[in-house]
């Protein structure tokens, strides 16, 4: 039996950039971007007062010394402390409608977990100067796992069947094992000195250490298809097979065609020069030739989708001679399609510092009202990777720098008391995403962004007792991306948050604050071209969910 191996279009080089990129998590949103209030990368959720509130920008209590630091001289002498901690937990959800996809339209969960976020703060002021200190998670701070991966992971994989049916192999099934975690940690130690001018006037200047350090680890293992083409050997009837199996079986039949036909190019030619160039191929037997040469060159030419019926010597001899380099390509394009569904496995890291200058001012033109703005420089972080025990996937290089910048931020904030129970607070946050890269490669610059993000609200408080303080709140976020940015790992949504909870005055000295906050996101969606020849269009949808439980401590060692 004769099989049209060289007519084959062979174009399922796994080992390429998008089956590679099944691994990749980098600038993820689900571990180096911000776990809930803030901007794409920035992480503003930083006290449980700020959970209860969700606005602290004019904050002149001890979380300001993030949030407001020129407010911080309102407190009084003496020392400060407010420990901090929240428990955070969102999941993200990707559906895809691609046809090839087994169970389609299919939806993908990815659950993320931080249950220690802290942020613990320091103030000393002493006269007219306010030195302060604190440490948070600016950015990343939680863990992600995706159990069965994303579309763009098992795409690559259900692409397989459809692309070797319309070349004549019938594959009608796939499956893959697909795990991932990865876990992400911008850790921020930020230092202040504040001056107050006047009775009215505060400002400050601070400066934040990012040290960042991101963990990825997964398998894509197992991928396997039902190809029937017995041509490639008898065990491709149908069952399930690892694909590297049948890519490698047909490499190696490609390869063994190619060799024929090169040795019977070269066989052939005594034949020719001796003059029975023109002598039928069947009558092979009067010029040396066996009937089992015969029968092989046939079977060559066949497999090259030539009919070896009538064929001269000669002519056999040219159509081998074209053939052999097209067996070559085909069996080269198989290796390599070997390869890329061969096991995958990541062990990998980045690492990278970067430093953020900080300048605040509060203007307080009565004792009831505060008005603050602050504004962080951008801050230019170079990853760098680490690849551990030589499982880089593919797509994790040992000593790869890659872009990890976070944003400049400016902030408005207004605390307001109407009466002395009653606290009224707004925030504004610009942050100028324009200005980063966020595709991560020095080298390649995609316009992402088209405004920079947005995020606004406010809150009240409203004391019940002398100790029972209560307090709900409300922030939402405008994201600025476009449709470059979004895919099924980094995708940007507007939100609404709403945060609720209590203070209470333990003693004079203590205070405890709990909070509870959820977050709504609007759902995205984006729409694709179809991949294959004779597919389909498809689109995909974003969301998550959120939420968080918050309890913080703050110590009043001084006048207050």
């Amino acid at each position: 039996m004769l099989y049209n191996l060289i007519q084959l279009q062979w174009k399922l080089n796994l080992k390429s950039k998008p089956m590679r990129k099944l691994l990749i998590f980098i600038a993820s949103l689900f571990i180096t971007g911000s776990l809930l209030a803030g901007g794409l990368v920035t992480n503003n959720n930083q006290s449980a007062m700020f959970t209860r509130l969700q606005n602290r920008n004019a904050s002149t209590s001890i979380d300001a010394a993030y949030f407001n630091p020129a407010g911080l001289t309102r407190l009084g002498n003496g020392l400060f402390v407010s420990i901090n901690n929240q428990t955070i937990t969102q999941t993200q959800k990707v559906k895809s409608n691609y046809q090839y996809l087994i169970g389609t339209p299919k939806e993908y969960v990815g659950n993320v977990s931080a249950p220690i976020f802290p942020g613990v703060y320091l103030v000393y002021n002493t006269g007219k100067l306010s030195f302060s200190a604190g440490f948070n998670p600016i950015g990343g701070g939680g863990g992600a796992k995706y159990k069965t991966g994303l579309p763009s992971f098992e795409m690559q994989v259900a692409n397989i069947p459809p692309s070797l049916t319309a070349q004549g192999i019938p594959t009608t099934e796939y499956t893959a094992n697909i795990y991932f975690k990865g876990s992400s940690a911008y850790l921020g130690y930020q230092a202040n000195i504040g001056y107050k001018i006047n009775d009215m006037l505060s400002i400050a200047i601070g400066a934040r250490l990012v040290s960042v350090t991101n963990k990825y680890n997964g398998y894509l293992k197992n991928i396997s298809i039902n190809p029937t083409y017995p041509a490639f050997g008898a065990g491709f009837t149908g069952g399930m097979v690892l694909a590297s199996d049948f890519f490698t079986a047909g490499a190696t039949t490609l390869s063994t065609l190619a060799a024929g036909a090169t040795a019977y190019v070269a066989g052939l030619q005594p034949i020719i020069s001796g003059g029975a160039g023109s002598v039928l191929l069947s009558n092979g037997t009067s010029v040396g030739l066996s009937a089992l040469q015969v029968g092989q060159i046939q079977q060559i030419i066949g497999a090259a989708g030539q009919n070896p019926a009538g064929l001269t010597i000669a002519q056999a001899q040219g159509i081998l001679g074209a053939a052999a380099p097209g067996f070559t390509s085909k069996a080269a394009t198989l290796a390599a399609n070997a390869i890329g569904t061969m096991d995958i496995n990541v062990d990998a890291s980045e690492h990278g510092t970067g430093i953020t200058p900080i300048l605040s001012a509060n203007f307080s033109p009565s004792e009831n009202l505060d008005i603050a703005v602050k504004y962080e420089f951008k801050t230019e972080i170079d990853l760098k990777t680490k690849v551990n025990n030589n499982e880089g996937g593919g797509i994790f290089i040992d000593g790869k720098e890659l872009v990890g910048d976070m944003p400049a931020m400016l902030s408005f904030g207004i605390d307001y008391k109407p009466i002395k129970k009653l606290l009224i607070s707004a925030s504004l946050n610009t942050y100028f995403d324009k200005g980063v890269d966020y595709d991560g490669d020095p080298n390649v610059n995609i316009n992402e962004i088209d405004k920079n993000f947005l995020e606004y609200g406010f809150g009240l408080e409203y004391g019940l007792t002398e100790k029972l303080r209560v307090s709900a709140g409300w922030s939402h976020t405008s994201t600025g991306v476009n449709l470059n940015y979004q895919n099924d790992q980094t995708f940007s949504t507007n939100t609404n948050s709403i945060g609720l909870g209590f203070g209470y005055r333990i003693t004079p000295m203590i205070d405890l604050n709990l909070g509870y906050q959820i977050a709504y996101y609007d759902e995205g969606t984006k729409n694709y071209e179809p991949i294959l020849p004779g597919s389909n269009s498809y689109f995909e949808k974003y969301n998550k969910s959120t939420w968080i439980v918050a309890a913080g401590l703050d110590f009043y060692f001084g006048k207050k």
